[in-house]
Formats: C-alpha cells, structure tokens, sequence
C-alpha cells in the first residue's frame, strides 16, 4: 500500500483531471416486433466508412457509436447521449427500428443471411468487408452480432511500459469487472442453434441462461477462438507484445490457408491465411492502442510511437440505462484503471496466464456463486475476499479523483461497488434474470425488446434543437462527401492494394 500511496503522490491534481475517457458503443438495429433489421445502414446516418460519430461494426445491421476523448465524465455521456438521440430520431422516422438494449443479440436470421457491414467500393472499404467475411468464415456471424462497449482511457504522462503495467494489472482483476456490470446471465436460444452449450432452459419462454451467470458474452459462448487459445501473447512490454502480435499476423494457419483468400469465381474469403487477418481480429478484454495514421497498420503505430491509451473491452451493456452506461460506473472504471496503473505490477507467466483464463470463464458463468473461488498464484480465493480487498485498495485513489474535481461522485461509485460485493442479487446480471422471469414469462426477447422500446422512448423525450439537427445532418453529409473522396482517390487495383497492406513490412519492427 505505502507504494500506491507514494506513486499517487507523483500525480498531482492537474494531471489526475488530465484524465480522459471515450466510448464506443455498439448496437443491433431491430425490427420494431424484435428481429434483425436486414435494411442498409440509413443514408440519413451519413458514410460509416468516415463518419466521426457513428459507424458500423461486424453487420450492416450493427451500429456503432463513438464519443471523443473527453476530460470530464459527464461531458463524455453527454455526447454518448446526444448521438444516441440523433440515431433514434433517424430510425423513429423511417420504419421505427429500435436498438437493441442487450449485449446478447436479438432474433437472428440462418447464419448467412446476417449482412456484413458495406463501406463503400473504395480499397480501404472493400478490405473492411472482406475482413469480416473472413470472420464470418473464422468463427460464425453469429458470434460477431454481440454488442458490448469499449471504453478507451488515458493518463498524461504514462509511458508504454506503464501502460504495459496497467494492462497486467487489469487481466488480474478483471474479474471484479464482470462481476460488478456483467449484463448478459440469458440469450435468446438462436444464438446457439447447433452448438453444445450447456445453458439451462427457462420453462415456458424459452430463453437459455446460467443461474449464476454475470456475463454469457465473456465466457465460452462469447468472443473464444480455438485458434486464438493457441497464442501465447505476453503482456510484459511492447516489444515483447509486438513481437507476440506480428508472429500471429505472419503464421500460416492451416484451416485458414484451406479456405484461402479468394474462392474460384474470384470473390475474396478473408483478407489473409495467417492465425489473424489484422490486428483487431486478436479478442482480449483490453487493448493497447495507438491511433494510426492513414494507412498505417495499428502494429506499425504502436512499435513506432507507443501505447496512446488502452482500450477496455469486456463491458455489457447496461439495459436498464437508456445509452448503456451510467455516470457511475464510468467513476467506478476510472477508480479502477488508477488503481491497476499504480499497484505494484511484476511480470505475467505462462501459469498466471492460464489462471486467468480460468478465473474469467469462472466467473463469467458463475459469478454469483456463494463461495465462488478464483486462481491466485496457485492458491484458491474467494471471489470475494479478492473483489473486497481491491475495492479497498481504491479508496485513496477515489479520494484523491474527488479532491481533485472537488466532488464526492468517485467514492460514492467506490461505496456502490463495495456494497454489490455483499449482495449478488442486486447486480445487472441478477436484475437482469429476475426481470426476465418475473416481468416478461422467461422470455429474454420479451425482456430486451421492452427495454429497447424504454431506451428510445426516454431519448426520443430529451429536449432536441434544431441547432442539434442541423449539425448532425451536416456531418452526414461531410462523410458521404469524404468518402466518395476517397473512392475517386484510389488508383491501383484492389489485389494490389490488398498485397500491400498486408506486407509484413507495413508491421514494423
């Protein structure tokens, strides 16, 4: 503890204020009665290739929405807040589609029929799409229709090796995570249609869960690749994670080399055979990141300039919160993140590593389990005694955020946390199951379409100006016309364009 205190010290309250956070949030777009809207993503909407605001993720049907970096938590959810009203006034005035409150997907349609996102014809474009038909190939389009939200974070002055620090810290105590705002205990039974699962059932209404799950979407039905298990990715600094990525986007990947990158009519399968097509392909439940420059790769970015921020990536979505997030568990992030940047940090080894893995899977399907014991450094913990003694860890670090903005709001979200540890039945994933059986006869559609309907319901009665209306319609705008820039720019064709980007001398090092 008297190291957190003295690393504390060296961060006064001008940087701690300097502290900024940004969120990229995802969503299905639904049919009003619940099914997967199959329609383009709405022109009204702008360019999802170049808009700052609102893209696509894995389907046409997935929108993404995206905030700045902003110093302010409430500044951040703000913006969260005023996108999220302009895309359902959008979709309120043509057809009424909904976004869909969960992070486990709506109705799904047979595999194929779930459409890739569509980027226009230019390079950069197509080689989106063709990245995702190579995921959809890889691991189901099923498995990419989960929706969850990134929230990208940052401190001035931390350098990569901190940052490195930070991310170990993080894998070790991600657990507290998901059991404080794991949203997803059910799914809808398409979802693993032909798969083994071992979910149970709910009489009458049909949807599948785990009755101490916190977060479906973290466990085994989640983001898990066989191929992936296969990577031994060390977190013990950049070369070391560099090196580990770069041998994951050069190894050829036998199942992936038998698809190959192109079919005989000449269509494209993926963008690559190696065990990852690109870099984002690799799933982790926080990234180091480095914005990139135009038509740099990610890799290249991060071995030439360092980590920028790190991006966390486990977090449901919170379906009884109109955007998702609150306030609160943004505090409760920030506390937290602090928290694993000043702890001591030693090194990760192959053991701890497959401790992790455990403990995730563990608790992401159990969570909620009395007497639930994790992994630590061989020895069994009650999740807890663990999840206690890291919020208490903590409260220096709140304190220290609420000195700083001269508010109490980080050590009331601290106190929220405390109190969750003591009582599973009030966490999102509890809330979650209870509302589903007691509110809408076992059916997790009828429960995540009523709370689709509440989210829109309560942004479409937010105050909206014309002003507002205005702006966003002109950042569509600007988009479509940045991207047809784009498409006009291009000159070679598109194999040689693709050969190039895939270089392995684009990856540095």
């Amino acid at each position: 503890m008297r190291n957190l205190h003295d690393r504390l010290a060296a961060y006064p309250a001008d940087t701690l204020k300097g502290m900024r956070r940004g969120i990229e949030k995802e969503g299905l777009r639904v049919l009003p009665a619940g099914g997967l809207a199959l329609t383009p993503h709405p022109l009204a909407l702008g360019a999802a290739l170049t808009h700052p605001l609102i893209t696509t993720d894995y389907s046409e049907s997935q929108l993404e929405l995206i905030t700045g970096a902003h110093e302010g938590v409430q500044q951040c959810l703000d913006e969260l807040t005023e996108v999220h009203q302009f895309v359902h006034r959008t979709l309120d005035g043509s057809g009424g589609e909904l976004l869909w409150a969960s992070s486990m997907p709506c109705k799904l349609p047979i595999d194929e029929t779930i459409p890739l996102a569509r980027y226009g014809s230019s390079h950069i474009g197509r080689a989106k799409s063709v990245y995702r038909m190579g995921l959809g190939l890889r691991y189901g389009r099923r498995m990419q229709t989960i929706s969850g939200i990134h929230y990208n974070w940052s401190l001035p002055g931390v350098d990569s090796e901190q940052y490195f620090a930070l991310i170990r810290n993080f894998r070790r105590h991600a657990f507290l995570l998901l059991y404080l705002f794991g949203a997803s205990p059910a799914l809808c039974p398409c979802f693993v249609n032909g798969r083994e699962h071992g979910l149970e059932r709910l009489d009458g209404g049909g949807a599948l869960y785990l009755p101490h799950a916190t977060s479906l979407r973290m466990g085994r039905l989640g983001y898990q690749s066989a191929a992936q298990a296969t990577l031994a990715v060390s977190y013990n600094g950049l070369r070391g994670y560099a090196d580990s990525l770069h041998e994951a986007l050069t190894r050829p990947y036998p199942a992936y080399e038998a698809v190959g990158v192109r079919n005989p009519g000449g269509d494209y399968n993926q963008l690559g055979t190696s065990l990852l097509q690109i870099e984002n392909e690799f799933y982790g439940t926080i990234r180091p990141k480095r914005t990139v420059r135009t038509g740099e790769r990610p890799l290249h970015a991060l071995r030439e300039r360092g980590v920028e921020y790190v991006e966390v990536r486990l977090m449901d979505l919170d379906p009884f919160v109109p955007v998702g997030i609150t306030a609160s568990t943004m505090r409760l992030l920030d506390v937290f993140l602090l928290h694993c940047l000043l702890s001591d940090s030693p090194p990760d080894t192959p053991t701890e590593i497959t401790e992790l893995q455990h403990n995730q899977q563990l608790v992401a399907e159990r969570g909620r389990e009395i007497g639930l014991r994790l992994q630590r450094n061989g020895q069994d913990v009650l999740l807890t005694d663990w999840g206690a003694e890291v919020l208490a860890a903590c409260e220096p670090l709140a304190t220290a955020l609420d000195a700083a903005h001269g508010s109490g709001e980080h050590g009331a979200a601290l106190r929220a946390a405390r109190a969750l540890m003591a009582a599973p039945d009030s966490t999102p994933s509890a809330r979650v199951l209870e509302c589903i059986v007691q509110g809408h006869g076992n059916s997790f559609d009828a429960f995540a379409r009523q709370q689709s309907i509440r989210a829109r319901d309560a942004l479409l009665a937010l105050p909206w100006t014309a002003r507002q209306q205005a702006r966003y319609l002109a950042l569509a705008d600007a988009s479509m016309a940045e991207q047809k820039a784009i498409e006009a720019a291009d000159t070679l064709p598109f194999e040689a364009w693709r050969a190039q980007y895939m270089a392995v001398q684009g990856l540095g090092g």
